[in-house]
């Protein structure tokens, strides 16, 4: 994925589907300088890690 279209998921106020090695993810916060993204599991809300926004795949 690219930053553009991270900060496109972020801003959405639809559900957009996006895993990170094939898990489910909400994308928090995209860090466009680190090209990074705040991440957290859809089945662990409290799981929140850094990472790189290239990892993020959106589901069809």
């Amino acid at each position: 994925m690219n930053i553009g279209r991270a900060k496109e998921i972020v801003e959405s106020a639809d559900v957009i589907h996006v895993t990170y090695e094939g898990n489910p993810v909400i994308i928090q916060h995209v860090d466009e300088a680190a090209k990074t993204a705040r991440i957290y599991s859809r089945s662990n809300p409290e799981e929140e890690k850094d990472v790189p926004v290239l990892n993020l795949i959106e589901e069809q």
